[in-house]
């Protein structure tokens, strides 16, 4: 038996439209950087300058799908820096991978734009706490693609646990699983046409090209991302932390491997992947514990949540057991069996099945009333930061005790040098 719930998410509404639209350039036009440039235009509220690409099929086909849905014409860039300094623009999408986020916001932030930042918002922690000061110094709005902040479910779960109806919640269990198998080496081949792959490794280190990286494979290779828990991790633990109130965590442990999918190749011939195919992680925080897993093989079929997918949070309360999901919504299990279960459909938006409309209409009500955004840089920091602990443990192979003050770990130098990393060639590393 189910009850449907009677919690509902706010509608966010501007409160009035600037005369001039805003100037709005794209850096990384691929997929996701497309679904964000889409709700931009469809605001009404941006004409778009520049697109930006070091993939020449993707930016064409950026400025084609854009000329399609508006009278605009963009001007193209190779180089952000060129595009930031020629078009001078308002607001700035950064939807590049991860090894590019810092030094893209940072640009961005210093000629004076507000910038929509995909998530998560660095690929370590120091360049993370770089972007915040960079956003604090120029007094612009960094709003972070976190979008499940204002999926109208995720924001009536999260009034029904603050509200106490769960009680006292003491454990989160955050997963995503899905299916996979060993992993075969693939061929080392020369970069495509129009594709400048010295540009697009930038700072981080200089991999032959290989198709299991671009498109879109990068999240799997650590010099550029940081695996599953990363990519996937930063929007359920950044749940936790919306939900709960909490800021950072005193302990961390996170193990793993790649058993199913093999070791990991890197040769001058072929590469495989080499982030873990699975992955626990365990954050110790004053009030409750947190623990993050993951897989990408076996499809975990006897725990879906919904048909297509297992993946969300588990809170577990004194008064039942709360999944907050994806595209299945959420539901209340109470822990007396004679309370009738609770649940609340998604209300999403295609392609992908995501709520950007709403995360941008909240970004530019923040730019034009000086409100902090929803997912303000310097929340998101501390849901990416926990992203990155994981994965700096599980590199360590052994747990680390975090002050989240200081963001120092405590009496581990050997630790505290992979918070940053050295940049490539002549790319700085931001301070």
């Amino acid at each position: 038996m189910s009850t449907a719930a009677t919690f509902g998410a706010p509608y966010i509404r501007l409160p009035y439209r600037r005369a001039a639209k805003f100037k709005t350039a794209l850096v990384g036009s691929g997929w996701w950087g497309m679904n964000i440039l889409r709700e931009a235009i469809a605001s009404g509220e941006s004409t778009v300058v520049g697109i930006c690409d070091v993939d020449e099929s993707q930016l064409n086909a950026a400025r084609d799908a854009a000329s399609k849905l508006s009278s605009d014409q963009p001007k193209l860039y190779r180089d952000y820096r060129e595009m930031i300094s020629r078009e001078k623009p308002e607001i700035v999408i950064v939807a590049t991978p991860d090894h590019w986020h810092a030094l893209n916001a940072i640009e961005a932030l210093g000629s004076g734009a507000h910038i929509y930042l995909e998530k998560p918002i660095s690929h370590t922690i120091r360049e993370a706490r770089a972007i915040v000061n960079a956003a604090r110094s120029a007094g612009k709005k960094v709003q972070v693609g976190t979008h499940r902040r204002v999926s109208p479910h995720n924001v009536s779960g999260r009034e029904f646990i603050r509200s106490g109806k769960l009680g006292k919640v003491g454990m989160v269990r955050c997963f995503v699983h899905y299916g996979g198998g060993p992993e075969k080496p693939e061929r080392n081949i020369e970069p495509p046409k129009g594709l400048d792959w010295e540009m697009w490794c930038g700072p981080a280190p200089l991999r032959p090209y290989n198709t299991k990286i671009h498109p879109k494979g990068f999240r799997n290779f650590l010099d550029y991302a940081n695996g599953t828990l990363g990519d996937w991790g930063i929007h359920w633990l950044d749940q936790v932390l919306w939900i709960t109130g909490e800021k950072y965590p005193r302990k961390v442990f996170s193990s793993g491997g790649r058993p199913i999918a093999g070791a990991a190749v890197n040769t001058a011939s072929e590469q495989t992947t080499d982030a873990p195919d699975h992955q626990v992680a365990t954050f110790e925080f004053e009030t409750m514990t947190v623990a993050w897993e993951h897989r990408r093989f076996a499809a975990n079929n006897a725990e879906k949540t919904n048909p297509q997918q297992p993946v969300g949070c588990y809170f577990y309360g004194t008064a039942g057991t709360f999944h907050m999901g994806w595209i299945d919504g959420w539901t209340f299990y109470p822990a007396d069996a004679k309370q009738p279960i609770i649940h609340e459909d998604a209300k999403l938006h295609e392609p992908d099945q995501q709520n950007i409309k709403e995360l941008w209409a909240n970004f530019l009500e923040s730019i034009k009333t000086d409100k902090t955004p929803v997912s303000d840089v310097e929340q998101i920091q501390l849901s990416t930061n926990m992203s990155l602990l994981g994965m700096l443990s599980y590199k360590l192979g052994r747990s680390i005790e975090w002050d989240g003050a200081r963001e120092l770990i405590v009496n581990d130098a050997e630790a505290n040098k992979l918070l940053a990393r050295e940049y490539r060639g002549t790319w700085e590393y931001p301070s």
